[in-house]
């Protein structure tokens, strides 16, 4: 019996120990964080109620783990309704061992938010932006591959 405790405990402690915080953000914060000229920045804007956003988050970890240690930053920002946050997109993001970074866009006017992301965006998600201010700039609307980012991300750094 000790040791089934014990087990439980460990399993307990383990899962709170990867739990991630998710903090609101707003758009500007988004161009803010991604200044470096020498980083490459990857958004990826999702939400849990979007399935093909959900099928594409193992990509975006498959990314996080190849990029790790380069100049290469990434972050998951949510699109999820405001009732959800934080409780139900903290819980997803531990249920599904997120990797990457994440954020909750605190702003509900696509009119708004949109242009201040990016002018060529038709508000569907999920979606991806890949910038290397100054150098790359690329916005990827609709379900991705890690493969399809990678390689942009690979020139973006050789840039």
């Amino acid at each position: 019996m000790k040791n089934i405790t014990i087990l439980l405990l460990l399993c307990c402690f383990a899962g709170h120990a990867r739990a991630q915080q998710v903090n609101a953000i707003k758009a500007a914060d988004i161009n803010k964080w991604g200044a470096s000229p020498d980083t490459v920045y990857i958004v990826n804007f999702w939400a849990t109620w979007c399935m093909p956003c959900v099928q594409e988050l193992p990509e975006f970890d498959k990314l996080y783990q190849r990029y790790a240690g380069k100049p290469v930053k990434m972050l998951m920002v949510s699109l999820d309704f405001k009732e959800d946050f934080p409780g139900k997109l903290q819980m997803f993001a531990q249920r599904k061992r997120m990797l990457p970074p994440i954020a909750w866009l605190a702003e509900t006017d696509p009119n708004k938010f949109i242009p201040v992301i990016e002018n060529s965006w038709q508000g569907s998600i999920p979606a991806t932006l890949i910038i290397r201010p100054g150098k790359v700039r690329k916005f990827i609307e609709g379900q991705t591959s890690a493969a399809a980012v990678g390689k942009i991300v690979d020139a973006a750094m050789n840039e």
